[in-house]
């Protein structure tokens, strides 16, 4: 047995499989030609971020648009930052948005397992043979060490890092790295570059096409195995992506740096090497300026914010699809109704630049999506989101689901559906006048009449109209019985009317509308009111213009 081998077998006894094995025992997928294999690889710590989100949707898309696969891996190996169960709910959070893994850690599939910490051994597999072919070597170098190599660096102001004469322990004799392994000093593993200091790099990115790294690159001899036994995460990169066969990689530009380093391993192993794909970062103006969105200091950067809040999965999903692509909202104006997944993605429509987060865009969107939602859809979606997120909203249901839904229905089936929520947790401040402990709320907390108006021109505008409305007529007959009643009290037909003569009037029949409003209803904004009229019943609209009544003219 030679030293190396030697080295080898003192650093991992128990390893007797090699790279051929693996190649084997996880062999490339059968797949049509074309298809895409893509990753998600979240860490275990904390919430799905709205960027990851993004990745995951997009990365889904790419692979099931061509008969490929999405899988899940997790990438637990920097264990001090792990968050339990964080992982557990970010898969879950996916499945929410409609995202579902082919494969995962919970699901499980042939090319686990799908925990970066379980796969160990095969890390292990690959180190031992790269340390026998002088691909890789121990490195023993202590934290004051190291400190020194960068310190001389910097007096001399060269390139800091692990490399070339700075690299201490790549000049150990290999009867001198017997010894240290013997006399179990603690060590990392270190990848042995090949590369000299005045070559560039190129690659292709299938978004961003050639890109050129100046030199020096690839020098450094980087950690590829820390002191745990555990990949860094570049190493665990290139070894799951050949092994997961992950034909794309899909990811943030944030990873754009360390291209060199993974290009370096991939050449050095032999490896095919897989299509780039770099996402572009999701960013937030802030004070003009623009940054990543972060963890930090943006509650938007959580999709629980967006979950909590009630926005529609599928108006937020459509958001991400137009950061996605810059067509699909062409595509989206020639298909209202068509599902999102009927559009195809194209890397070549892409953004290169970091996309605006725009909450915004989001809210309309969602107006839109929810608008055209039909009234069975909505109703239970809406209920979906109370169970969880609103006692009153799922109060409210619960007392009558049918007078619930008969509300939500309110000019939902023109071509041109009313807009009247943005999200589901708006739903309740925008019906809750339908239901008299809330519409009492509102009445006693004070009925903002138009200052315009004394109180005994509010009694007569009310008192008659409550002895000559109708509710078992058109809405154009109730309309114009409305219209009628508010012209004979001199109020103007049309606002331009009273605008251009505004001493003949004493307001619009908008201004007429909204003493009614406020009587019925105890707010100035609502849903069509007609229909708000015929769904409360002639009894209690009778009943709250009583209780208003009542009101003036105590006040």
């Amino acid at each position: 047995m030679n030293n190396k081998k030697k080295i080898a077998n003192l650093i991992f006894p128990d390893i007797q499989e090699t790279i051929a094995d693996l190649e084997q025992k996880y062999p490339k997928r059968n797949l049509p030609e074309g298809a895409i294999v893509t990753r998600f690889a979240p860490s275990p710590t904390g919430f799905l971020h709205t960027g990851s989100l993004f990745t995951s949707l997009v990365s889904a898309r790419f692979a099931h648009q061509t008969g490929g696969i999405f899988f899940m891996r997790l990438e637990d190996t920097d264990q001090k930052r792990e968050i339990e169960g964080s992982g557990e709910k970010v898969l879950e959070q996916l499945h929410i948005f409609g995202i579902t893994p082919d494969e995962s850690y919970l699901t499980g599939g042939m090319y686990g397992p799908y925990v970066q910490s379980e796969r160990k051994e095969i890390y292990h597999t690959v180190i031992k043979e790269m340390i026998e072919k002088d691909l890789a070597y121990p490195c023993f170098c202590t934290h004051d060490e190291l400190d020194e190599i960068r310190a001389v660096q910097e007096e001399k102001n060269v390139l800091p890092g692990y490399y070339g004469e700075y690299a201490k322990c790549r000049k150990l004799t290999e009867e001198e790295v017997i010894a240290k392994l013997e006399n179990q000093e603690p060590y990392v593993i270190r990848f042995k570059s090949h590369r000299d200091q005045d070559t560039e790099m190129s690659f292709t990115d299938a978004i961003r096409g050639t890109i050129t790294f100046s030199p020096p690159v690839n020098v450094q001899d980087i950690v590829i195995m820390k002191g745990d036994q555990l990949p860094t995460y570049h190493f665990a990169h290139v070894v799951d992506d050949h092994f997961m066969r992950t034909t794309h990689v899909t990811r943030g530009e944030e990873w754009m740096p360390s291209v060199p380093n993974h290009l370096a391993l991939f050449e050095a192993l032999g490896f095919e090497l897989p299509i780039y794909c770099h996402f572009p970062v999701i960013m937030k103006l802030d004070d003009g300026k623009r940054r990543k969105l972060s963890k930090r200091k943006d509650v938007e950067a959580s999709v629980d914010y967006f979950l909590e809040q009630g926005y529609p999965i599928e108006g937020f999903l459509e958001y991400l699809m137009t950061l996605a692509n810059s067509n699909f909202e062409e595509w989206r104006l020639e298909h209202p109704m068509d599902d999102i997944y009927d559009f195809n993605l194209s890397f070549e429509k892409m953004s290169l630049d970091g996309a605006l987060f725009d909450l915004e865009k989001i809210r309309s969107i969602s107006k839109d999506r929810l608008g055209l939602m039909d009234a069975d859809t909505f109703v239970q979606k809406a209920y979906e989101y109370a169970v969880q997120y609103s006692e009153g909203l799922k109060k409210v249901i619960d007392q009558n689901p049918d007078y619930f839904r008969e509300i939500i229905n309110i000019e939902r089936n023109p071509e041109k559906p009313r807009k009247d929520y943005e999200k589901y947790s708006d739903i309740l401040s925008v019906i809750d006048f339908m239901y008299d402990e809330y519409w009492l709320v509102r009445f006693e907390s004070g009925l903002q009449f138009n200052e315009r108006y004394q109180a005994e021109d509010l009694i007569s505008i009310l008192e008659e109209y409550q002895d000559n409305f109708r509710l078992d007529v058109s809405q154009e007959e109730w309309f114009d019985d409305m219209k009628n009643l508010a012209i004979n009290r001199k109020f103007a037909a049309r606002g331009k009317d009273f605008k251009k003569n505004p001493e003949l009037y004493i307001g619009t029949i908008g201004d007429y509308a909204e003493i009614l409003r406020l009587a019925t209803c105890a707010k100035k904004n609502t849903p069509n009111f007609y229909f708000v009229l015929k769904i409360l019943g002639e009894n209690r609209v009778k009943q709250r213009i009583q209780k208003t009544l009542e009101y003036l003219k105590q006040s």
